[in-house]
């Protein structure tokens, strides 16, 4: 039906969500569209030229991708003439050369995500560099600009099997880079698309009851404010639960607004892809948030053909919804520790003076207390999955996921610290542990995937597209 539809473009017997197949939510490229995914790209200097033995066989397993996408969660600007590192940064200061754009080109990507807590590290002088970088270069980007209309629509790469949209947005984020509209006389403001959460504390009701006390004994209290159901303290919620844990509840208008982003997107493409990044709860975590199922399948159901979350820099699970992928994180891609120059503000952050300490000082300071594991432990040896990932190659046949290979991949973690970082395939036991950990963190979604050889392997069966079941 779908290759009917490409010729003749309307199918009366076809209805979604209430209009006809020109707003239909339908797969609809040609046979063989592939789209190559990667997680975070975090590098400063160009690598296409370096010497990374390794990298160019990394490379032939997105060749011949329609789309080579990955999230760019740095700035590429030249400092000494633009730019300046922000008081309020991403928890370091994410900058790359000029150089970058052109690389990116080289290495084959030209997709990728723009929304993240780094898009204004170095202010909106150095988010408007890195639009002019890569559209200089041909890559296709969204999730930031001059107002939220901008930041938040799709934008679009055209390729041979069909027309790619692409809606970027982020949970995780400082508060001055979200973007915002014009209202009356104010202008709009530069930034991010973001998607807002509220986060809750979940405790017990005996714990409950004791930060009510607290709170009641403190002056200014205000009477008659008392909710049975949770209390907020210094700006903390905190609600009654079953166990102490986090709890995120998205804001509805911009669940809303990414929504309708999408269902425009989908209108208007043959294919779309949207793309969040989010850290919550934590990068120790290696499960998706409570909400972020149903809100992927919802993604799914306004037109989205592919859901890929990035940010908490290590794998979780993926979902086949309706045919269609969902990456609940594909972690790391790029990861070079080294960030030069690294900002007054995070030396002062690690305790180091900048006529003492060097920027690679302070970096190291940064990792040894920010990488900690699934079990909660940090330290310079405990961030080794923060290395390890997966390259997800999925292919369209009859407008539906046919297989989706995983290809995993290791950072050179154990290089010295200026050289790790850039990937390569994974040896063979490493690869296997890697693949056996994203097939049990993919099980609960129903999601098989089977090792065959080197690679995971999941293919869908013609038959019923909608189940993520897979037989070899």
């Amino acid at each position: 039906m779908q290759e009917h539809l490409r010729e003749n473009e309307f199918d009366p017997a076809e209805q979604t969500n209430g209009y006809d197949t020109i707003g239909s939510t339908a797969t609809n490229v040609a046979d063989g569209f592939t789209m190559a995914a990667v997680g975070d790209l975090l590098y400063a200097r160009p690598v296409a030229k370096g010497y990374h033995p390794g990298l160019s066989d990394v490379l032939k397993t997105c060749q011949g991708a329609d789309v080579t996408f990955g999230n760019l969660e740095t700035n590429i600007l030249d400092f000494q003439s633009k730019g300046c590192p922000q008081a309020e940064f991403g928890g370091a200061y994410c900058i790359s050369s000029p150089e970058l754009a052109a690389d990116l080109k080289e290495l084959g990507f030209n997709l990728v995500s723009r929304a993240n807590n780094h898009t204004l590290d170095w202010g909106v002088e150095a988010m408007r560099e890195t639009s002019r970088a890569l559209e200089q270069n041909g890559i296709v980007h969204a999730g930031a600009g001059e107002t939220l209309a901008l930041a938040g629509a799709a934008r679009f790469l055209e390729t041979p099997r069909g027309r790619v949209a692409m809606i970027s947005f982020a949970t995780t984020f400082m508060p001055m880079a979200r973007a915002c509209d014009p209202a009356g006389e104010a202008p709009g403001r530069p930034g991010l698309n973001a998607l807002r959460l509220t986060k809750n504390i979940v405790v017990p009701r005996e714990m409950l009851e004791t930060l009510r006390r607290i709170r009641h004994a403190l002056p200014g209290y205000p009477p008659g404010t008392q909710n049975p159901d949770r209390v907020v303290l210094e700006g903390v919620t905190y609600k009654e639960g079953d166990k102490v844990d986090y709890n995120f509840e998205p804001d509805p208008r911009d669940i809303a607004y990414i929504l309708r982003n999408v269902r425009q997107g989908k209108q208007i493409s043959d294919f779309c892809i949207a793309t969040n990044h989010g850290h919550e709860p934590g990068e120790w975590c290696q499960e998706p948030l409570e909400y972020e199922q149903s809100f992927a399948r919802r993604v799914i159901d306004e037109g989205a053909d592919a859901y890929i979350v990035h940010g908490p820099h290590i794998l979780r699970g993926i979902e086949i919804y309706k045919g269609r992928p969902i990456f609940y994180s594909l972690g790391n891609f790029f990861c070079q520790d080294l960030r030069t120059p690294a900002g007054a503000d995070m030396f002062d952050q690690f305790g180091k003076d900048p006529r003492i300490n060097t920027d690679a000082e302070v970096t190291i300071d940064h990792l040894a207390r920010g990488y900690p594991t699934p079990e909660g432990r940090t330290g310079p040896q405990c961030g080794t999955i923060y290395y390890e990932s997966v390259v997800a190659v999925s292919r369209f046949e009859h407008n539906q996921l046919a297989e989706l290979r995983l290809y995993p991949i290791e950072l050179r973690r154990s290089q010295r610290f200026a050289n790790r970082g850039v990937p390569r395939l994974a040896p063979a036991p490493l690869g296997k542990e890697i693949l056996e950990r994203l097939q049990k963190l993919s099980s609960p979604f129903g999601t098989q995937i089977d090792i065959e050889g080197d690679v995971g392997m999941i293919r869908l069966s013609p038959c019923d597209p909608s189940k993520a079941q897979i037989s070899t």
